[in-house]
Formats: structure tokens, sequence, C-alpha cells
């Protein structure tokens, strides 16, 4: 199986390499500068037409979206490597939940904040970004009580959720979320970033 990562560092692709090195998944590895505009060039567009990173392919064929691609590769390498729970049973429905929850649910209103306090001058906010932050903070609360109750996402053990979830936690911290006002997410947080997959910078 020959599997391609189009990425650039420091972005929404990070992840995904993050991923594939805790799984130690054989890939190739091609930079696209989005800093100087190759995302939107016409031979990657015919593999991501959203021109974003990343984009993943499997023997030449492309898949995009990060939670796409984080979902298929637990599916695919994690069961077998521990990293991901089997089809069928109760924690595979809370991975696909909590993979969701980070990226839609709580993704939704980070966006919020992102545009309110980083986005275009005339969109930026107080008011919002402080709904915003109200809003995340309630979230917060809701994955702190998990972790009050158990070290990792599903349980016991480190699992490509909590890589998934870390991952979005991670960013928003860098966007102003109160996730410090949490304790146990603060924790959780601070183990998931120190593995040594998550190093990935370049």
């Amino acid at each position: 199986m020959s599997i391609v990562l189009y990425w650039h560092p420091m972005s929404s692709a990070t992840p995904i390499a993050c991923a594939l090195a805790e799984l130690g998944v054989p890939h190739e590895r091609v930079k696209i500068d989005i800093l100087a505009g190759e995302q939107r060039r016409a031979d990657y567009l015919a593999l991501n037409p959203n021109g974003k990173v990343p984009t993943l392919t499997v023997d030449g064929a492309p898949m995009f979206e990060a939670l796409a691609i984080h979902l298929w590769l637990g599916h695919r390498f994690g069961v077998e490597r521990g990293l991901w729970p089997a089809a069928g049973t109760p924690e595979a429905l809370q991975a696909l939940s909590w993979c969701a929850w980070a990226y839609v649910t709580y993704g939704a209103v980070l966006v919020r904040l992102q545009v309110a306090t980083k986005g275009e001058e005339a969109l930026r906010s107080t008011p919002h970004a402080e709904a915003a932050l109200r809003g995340l903070n309630d979230l917060l609360a809701v994955l702190d009580a998990r972790l009050a109750a158990q070290p990792w996402m599903l349980g016991a053990d480190y699992s490509l959720v909590d890589l998934v979830v870390g991952s979005v936690m991670g960013y928003s911290v860098y966007l102003g979320a109160p996730v410090q006002a949490h304790p146990h997410v603060k924790a959780w947080l601070a183990r998931v970033q120190a593995r040594p997959a998550m190093q990935i910078d370049a």
C-alpha cells in the first residue's frame, strides 16, 4: 500500500502527520507550500477540490478532510496496533462520537472565536468573542467531567482518539480557549502533547 500525505508544517495537516507517526505507518510526505499558493495548482485541486491541506492518497486514490483521514487511519491501522477500538464495541461508538464532537461541535464554536478575534477587521467583535469563549468553556466542562472519571478519552489506555481530540484542544489554546480553567483537560492535554509522535513540526 502506497500512502502519501500532502501537508504543510504547523497547519491542520500536522495532526495527520502525528497520527501516521503514532501508528507507525510508512508513508511519503509531500509539502504543499500554502504560503506560496501551491494548494491552488490544478494538479493539487484534482486531488483536493477544496484547495487545502491535508490530503492523503492511498494507492493514488485521494482522501481529504482531516477528520475523515483520522477515522480511516483508526479503522485501517489503529485496531491492530491497539490504538483504536474494534468495530461493534461500545468503545468504537465513543471513539466516533468524541472525534466528531471535537471537530464539529467544539470546532464550530472555535471558528466563531477565530473569526471574532483574528478574522477580517469587519468581522472582529468583542461581544462575539466573549460569547464564543463562554460556549467553549461550557464544552470544556463536558470534556473535563469525562477526564475526571478516567485518564484517557476511552478509559484506561491512550488511543488515537486522544490524539484527535487533543490536537483540536491544543489549537484552541493558541486561540485563547479557557483550557487552563479545566484541570483535568489541562493535565490530559499535557500528557497527549508530550508523546514523541506529537513533536512533528517540520
